[in-house]
């Protein structure tokens, strides 16, 4: 797991370091509470993720990842935006785990 943002190098780092950063925010254990994701379209293309944690006592916590502009949009309790980072590093497709023969 990514333990900064220069670390992010793949779709996985990403979605680890949200999950990590979220959980924090709201002092959550990460391992008691999953992270959803679903893809965003703008004019029929890819453009980038949103990730929705939902915690205890109905609260929920977002972050959008903006593949053009290479951003992390993170979202409080509230909706109200808290931090705008950008990464270094263009994300690498998550390559798929190959069986040792």
């Amino acid at each position: 797991m990514p333990d900064t943002i220069e670390e992010i190098r793949s779709l996985n780092d990403l979605r680890a370091f949200i999950h990590q950063t979220l959980c924090e925010k709201e002092n959550l254990l990460e391992d008691q509470f999953q992270m959803t994701e679903m893809q965003l379209f703008r004019r029929g293309r890819d453009c980038g993720l949103q990730f929705s944690l939902h915690g205890p006592r109905s609260v929920r916590l977002g972050a959008i990842w903006a593949s053009d502009q290479n951003m992390i949009y993170l979202y409080d309790a509230s909706g109200n935006r808290y931090q705008k980072l950008r990464l270094r590093h263009r994300l690498l497709p998550d390559m798929p785990e190959t069986a040792a023969a």
